[in-house]
């Protein structure tokens, strides 16, 4: 019994240790960007993300002029880019990268118009542009835990759909499934991911994090499941190198997650990633 109340003692005064919880929200958002950033290349909407990243702005902006919780708020902006997307894409007869194109810097634009009128408030400009994963808070650690575990459920619970529409939405159609229905539920959880974020890494360095480790595991995996969990993996190693690295060499602390995931994916650019490859295919058989 007392070697339980000594663990939990522990482990207590550790959750208030600032460099654990910047790695443990970072930790969070590896696991749940990695699988959708998986989506986001097979799809090639880097570009979507890059959209609602910032329309996230927007979401800041109208969260302090309404008084709103900021990450409700980017959701709800970002969720309501991702429909207007949606719904423009079907209707209209522009092309979906100049629709994305119109999106990202009308919704930019205006959140830093809004923002540079709010004269009464102090705004952190380039806290929203780059992060500042050290002061995520309990509540922060709350938020990103609810939100992982909801992400993983939708996700679990569209898979078959979502990778089928990836594949063919015409062949996902005629096997009875609900393509449109996923694409919808997977706008919705990259909006919720980037509402969550943007207190780690930014506005501008978001998609970085959902790009960058599944485009690394792309080249060392064999499977879609296996290219999945893959980069969640790097993603972690690159919280942890990102955040050490900054705590050592006094740098950035999101610009140096950005970096050690950059260094990641030029190291699977080398003969080591094809050696990786190789194991992964032994096991396998």
């Amino acid at each position: 019994m007392d070697r339980l109340l000594t663990i939990i003692t522990v482990g207590a005064a550790m959750i208030d240790d600032f460099f654990v919880r910047a790695l443990l929200a970072g930790i969070g958002l590896a696991l749940m960007a990695g699988p959708l950033g998986c989506f986001v290349i097979w799809k090639r909407m880097a570009y979507f993300g890059d959209t609602l990243s910032h329309g996230a702005l927007l979401g800041i902006a109208l969260g302090l002029l309404f008084e709103l919780h900021l990450e409700l708020s980017v959701f709800l902006v970002c969720s309501l880019i991702a429909v207007t997307l949606f719904l423009l894409q079907r209707r209209a007869s522009i092309s979906s990268d100049a629709l994305l194109g119109i999106l990202a810097h009308a919704s930019l634009a205006i959140g830093l118009v809004v923002l540079s009128l709010m004269t009464w408030i102090r705004v952190d400009l380039m806290g929203l542009l780059f992060g500042d994963i050290l002061a995520v808070s309990h509540h922060d650690l709350t938020v990103i835990a609810g939100t992982l575990v909801i992400t993983s459920v939708l996700l679990s619970l569209t898979w078959r759909s979502l990778f089928a529409a990836t594949v063919s939405r015409e062949l996902a159609e005629a096997e009875g499934l609900n393509p449109q229905r996923a694409e919808i539920i997977f706008m919705l959880l990259i909006a919720s991911v980037i509402a969550v974020a943007i207190k780690i890494v930014g506005v501008l360095l978001i998609t970085s994090l959902l790009i960058i480790p599944a485009a690394t595991a792309r080249r060392i995996s064999l499977s879609p499941g296996q290219m999945m969990l893959v980069s969640s993996i790097i993603g972690v190693f690159a919280v942890v190198l990102g955040l050490t690295g900054s705590l050592n060499l006094d740098t950035p602390s999101g610009p140096s997650i950005v970096v050690a995931s950059v260094g990641l994916f030029l190291i699977s650019m080398t003969p080591l990633a094809h050696q990786i490859r190789l194991q992964f295919r032994r096991r396998i058989t």
